[in-house]
């Protein structure tokens, strides 16, 4: 009987025409790319708040699951905090499930066919991007970009870590920084007058009254219909830029980062540049500066140089710094999400350094009322020319949450024109977004398991302020996005949350 087509069959027969010779490689990819976001999953359905789950039962062969419905699932015991991919296979009513996207197509829950899907494309294309990795060379990178090309597995929780619906296997190779390219991107010029800008627009990116936005080609081809993205600079010199982790930002070749206006689903939600963010981008840049001020040099903000949106969110860029403007001769700026790549880690004296380090700048902030999306992604560590971790960089301020009371009492004030959305006085948000992103994002995908995190966390703590941020963290449930939970909650706004076994006593029974 034919078997309709599947996201893996349907990437091997594209591959096969644009790059027939990585068809082998992929195909080796494949198992280990299903368990890899299989773990993801396994992690998503033992922890999280899902409503068709009546109850967990822990065992000395593993966890059991038992549905609304009557069915168990069986699978090992979860570690919240492992990355990697432990999960081979889970039982469903005995039967055994290997490939994460049948799993969930048989638990057949609410919204399970469209997040089947995503799951079958995240593996799929996890296998693709592992196959087109090139090997890596003993030397550490010299330039930013270069170190986000080494993270080619996405986001370590995330079940859709890999998931890119709506980009073929030509443009996987052509834009996925783990696959080393250079994106040409096109300049298309926009009435000033009709534009929100913010900052300082540089004069290369100018005409008589008009502005030049930058433009990602998948934008301009699937979005704009501008196949070709635009057009190119005065003298047709082509625009070269490296992709980084978040792929519709940029390193150009003098060294500024270009966030583009992508309007794709990566992970769980499109992207775009609002025209909030953009109006709001320099005043944010500047009290990004202020506050990064009170950590006596152990933060640095990289700056938004200029923001513009050309009337909607699906023509904006915004130009900010390399955060290696950061780093001082000898010492390299790796973006937590790479650290793994430098085997630093596995030294637990290391990774309780850089513990301490990013544990005490964000809960100074913290009690200030400034909560950091700190995940591996937004924060960067720069280390010294002994592999130590000196001090952080944080880019992207455009998911802060500011807590008004707080920045009262230490007399900081509070910023105008900035989105709603980011501004609350509610401890619970606030804690939840800095716990969240650094606890469970960066430090957890750093140290890679729950015995590792809690000794990091061990090392760290007799060394930070006792405040009641702290004591939360020491005593409470360790709050996370609820990320699968998510996905299949289409109609739900905003995000949910699980609580994780606190790290602390993480293996304590």
């Amino acid at each position: 009987m034919h078997r309709p087509p599947t996201a893996e069959t349907e990437v091997a027969d594209e591959l096969a025409v644009v790059r027939p010779g990585l068809v082998p490689r992929y195909a080796g990819e494949l198992p280990g790319a299903r368990a890899a976001v299989l773990t993801r999953l396994w992690r998503g359905l033992a922890h999280e708040p899902l409503p068709w789950i009546a109850r967990r039962e822990t065992g000395r062969e593993g966890l059991t699951l038992h549905l609304a419905d009557g069915r168990r699932l069986r699978g090992p015991h979860a570690d919240p905090y492992a990355t990697g991919a432990y999960v081979t296979a889970v039982r469903l009513d005995g039967v055994v499930y290997g490939d994460p996207a049948r799993l969930m197509t048989e638990l057949a829950v609410p919204h399970s066919v469209v997040f089947a899907a995503e799951l079958g494309q995240s593996a799929a294309s996890l296998a693709l991007s592992r196959a087109g990795r090139e090997d890596r060379p003993e030397e550490w990178p010299a330039r930013d970009w270069e170190w986000e090309q080494r993270v080619v597995d996405g986001h370590p929780f995330h079940p859709n870590c890999r998931s890119r619906p709506g980009f073929s296997v030509a443009e996987q190779l052509a834009y996925g920084p783990e696959h080393g390219p250079v994106v040409e991107l096109g300049l298309v010029p926009v009435p000033e007058a009709g534009c929100v800008v913010s900052g300082s627009w540089p004069r290369w990116l100018r005409e008589p009254g008009r502005l030049v936005v930058p433009v990602h080609p998948w934008q301009a081809a699937h979005v704009l219909k501008r196949t070709g993205g635009g057009r190119l600079p005065a003298g047709g010199v082509p625009l070269p830029a490296h992709p980084l982790m978040a792929l519709r930002t940029l390193a150009l070749p003098d060294g500024p980062h270009v966030k583009t206006a992508l309007s794709a689903r990566l992970t769980s939600s499109v992207r775009d540049i609002s025209l909030g963010s953009v109006a709001a981008s320099a005043v944010l840049s500047d009290f990004g500066e202020a506050v990064a001020a009170r950590t006596d040099g152990l933060l640095r903000v990289t700056r938004t140089l200029g923001a513009v949106a050309a009337g909607s969110p699906d023509l904006a860029a915004v130009l900010r710094e390399s955060p290696e403007v950061y780093a001082a001769p000898g010492e390299r700026v790796v973006p937590v999400a790479a650290l793994a790549t430098t085997g630093l880690p596995g030294s637990p004296a290391w990774l309780g350094r850089f513990a301490r380090l990013a544990l005490t700048v964000g809960l100074r902030l913290l009690e200030l009322g400034v909560a950091l999306e700190a995940h591996g992604q937004n924060l960067l560590v720069v280390l010294g020319p002994d592999g130590n971790p000196v001090r952080l960089v944080y880019r992207d301020l455009a998911d802060l949450r500011i807590g008004p009371a707080r920045l009262a009492r230490h007399g900081v004030p509070l910023p105008g024109r900035l989105p709603a959305r980011m501004v609350t006085d509610d401890e619970r948000v606030l804690r939840r977004k800095l716990f969240g992103s650094l606890v469970g994002g960066a430090l957890a995908g750093t140290a890679g398991s729950g015995p590792a995190l809690r000794a990091a966390l061990e090392s760290a703590v007799p060394h930070l302020p006792r405040t009641p941020d702290l004591a939360a963290l020491l005593d409470e449930p360790l709050p996370v996005k609820a990320l699968t939970l998510m996905r299949l909650s289409p109609g739900t706004a905003g995000d949910q949350w699980a609580e994780l076994p606190n790290p602390l006593r993480f293996g304590s029974g």
